[in-house]
Order: C-alpha cells, then structure tokens, then sequence
C-alpha cells in the first residue's frame, strides 16, 4: 500500500472511530439523564439500560446506512441514535409527548418509524429475526437492491422459535440480514449454563450454514471492524452474518432491578469493562483525540441532553378525550380506510 493509501486509510479509521465514540457518549449521557427521570417519577413504564453496550451498538448503527432496515432492541439506544432517531424524539417518547414519533403512545422502548426502516421494537424475545427477514423479503419482491437488514438481540433470544424460523429462512433465501447477538452472561438473572449447551454461541451460525464472527464486546475497536464487515459481506450478497460479542450488562435487567444475583468474578473479569473507558483509552493512545476534547465532547452531549429533555417535558401529554386512538400509526391504513 503506497503512504498515500495508508494515510487515507488510518484517516477513515479515525473518523469513523470518532463517530461512534459520540454516539457511544451520547447514549450514555441521555439513558444517565432518563435514569433520573425514572427515579424522580417523571417516566412511566420501565427504564432499560445499554451501559457496557455501546460499543456493538453503535458500530451497527453507524455501519447501517439510509434505505437499510435497522430493528433495535431494548440496550440499543446508541444504534438508534446513529442510524438516525434524534435525542429529542427519544426523549419525548419516554416523557410521553403526543409529538414524538409514538405520539406518547406503546411505551417508551416501542418507538420506530417504520416508513424509513427503523422497526418499532417487539418485545418476544427473537420476534425482530423474523420481522426483519420478512422485510428483506418483502423489499426483494419490490425489486429493492443493496439493501441490508439488521438486529440486535441477546443470548437467550438464540433458543426462541422466532429466532430459529427467522434465521432459517434468511439463510435459505439468502437475505442481507446481519443479526448481532450481544452475549451479556444472563437472560434477565438466568445464566449461559442454563440457556444453551453448546460451548459457543458462535457454533449455532454453521448449523443454518451462515459465517459467524466472535467478537469481545468491550472493545470498540473490534467492534467497528468486525460489525462494518459483516455488514458489508451482507450488502455484496454473501447471505446473512451472525456476530456473536461476549460483554456484560453493568447494570440490571431493567432500572426496577438491583441484579444482585450478577457473579462479582464476572464483574470484575475483562468482559466487564466499560466500553465507554476502553474507548476513551484507545482514542488518547492513538493520538485521535486529547482527554480536553473528549471531555469537551461530554460537554456537547450533555447539554444536547438538557435541551431535549427541556422541551420534551413541556409538551403536552395525548388526552383521551379527544384524541383519535387508532392502533395503526398511518390514519390511512386504519380499518375502513382504503390503502
């Protein structure tokens, strides 16, 4: 490679490491801030965490691009955020503001806008294989090109039916579909050993004759490389990809949950690191970023946050008196109505 290319090379590598180290930030800085919420009574319905996440996250995110099918799930606030959802309209929709995309509807996880291709989350566990795979198919029928689909989901989702027919299907048609399986060590407070019994999670990919990648989840900079490829594998039409990252979720299920069953030797192993420190470390290492400017960058997030949250909270919530209750987001697919 000429010093030209490599230098074009390391300078992609850094911008791109440099984007998702500020959608990893302002997913912290933002679920921080809707934890406090949720403390102080401000939120209803549950508070579900991606810290120690953001790193698989958002390298998915920022790997996707406009036209793609992006289904999150509950830990991927820094995906949604880099493929697009704004922090205002994430706010609104945990504040209940009937001006968020859910109109202060389905709680605050069950957010999408499924005109663009970002799913609305279902919560079965597995559910988004198969709606994701169904999508894929479906713009095929279209004579859609170049598109790909994706979705997070844990470990114990890899044992659910849905999972099962969605991944099948995919790997029988050979759809785009990339699913990231984030392997915290517990589905809710039930452990691997009780979930699977294959050594690896990663062996589950050749039996629907898929590539698999293992990844450790906690370091970003594989993160990026490993997620970006499988994607890109995935747009050339090799079929889908499974990439299986080992981490763990540091804290509990759900802000409702002290996870005082979570092993102390599991914390205190290296796939219980901070991907948000790892990062940090990385970046100061290799000369991409200073600590001022990354704390300057915390900065910027934080009163991105502060402002979002600000307007949110002064919005008006649905009323019940008057608002048209209809379960179908588009009014014009609303029974009776013609498509």
């Amino acid at each position: 490679m000429s010093q030209a290319r490599a230098s074009q090379s390391a300078d992609k590598n850094q911008e791109r490491y440099l984007a998702v180290y500020r959608w990893m930030l302002l997913s912290r800085v933002l679920e921080e801030k809707l934890s406090s919420l949720y403390r102080g009574g401000k939120i209803t319905g549950g508070v579900f965490l991606g810290r120690g996440q953001e790193a698989l996250s958002a390298s998915l995110g920022t790997a996707l691009r406009k036209g793609d099918i992006f289904a999150p799930l509950i830990r991927d606030m820094a995906g949604r955020l880099a493929f697009g959802e704004t922090v205002l309209n994430a706010t609104r929709t945990y504040l209940g503001s009937r001006l968020g995309p859910m109109r202060g509807r389905d709680g605050n996880i069950h957010r999408g806008e499924p005109a663009r291709g970002y799913y609305a989350m279902i919560s079965h566990l597995g559910a988004m294989v198969s709606a994701v795979a169904g999508g894929l198919f479906a713009r095929r029928l279209r004579g859609e090109t170049g598109v790909v689909g994706a979705t997070c989901v844990g470990e114990g989702a890899t044992s659910t039916g849905s999972f099962h027919e969605g991944l099948n299907m995919a790997a029988v048609e050979k759809l785009p579909l990339v699913v990231i399986v984030a392997n915290n060590q517990y589905a809710y407070s039930t452990v691997n050993a009780r979930q699977y019994a294959c050594a690896d999670l990663v062996q589950r990919a050749a039996g629907y004759g898929v590539p698999g990648y293992k990844i450790d989840g906690t370091d970003p900079s594989a993160c990026i490389e490993v997620v970006h490829e499988a994607v890109a594998r995935a747009r050339a039409g090799e079929g889908p990809q499974m990439v299986v990252a080992d981490l763990l979720r540091l804290v509990g299920h759900g802000e409702h949950d002290d996870f005082n069953y979570m092993s102390h030797a599991l914390k205190v192993s290296p796939i219980g690191r901070d991907s948000l420190d790892v990062a940090r470390d990385q970046l100061t290492t290799a000369g991409w970023a200073t600590p001022a400017q990354l704390d300057a960058m915390r900065d910027q997030a934080a009163a991105e946050v502060e402002e979002a949250c600000g307007t949110a909270i002064r919005e008006p919530l649905p009323d019940p008196n008057t608002e048209d209750w209809c379960a179908i987001h588009t009014r014009r697919l609303a029974e009776g109505n013609q498509l």
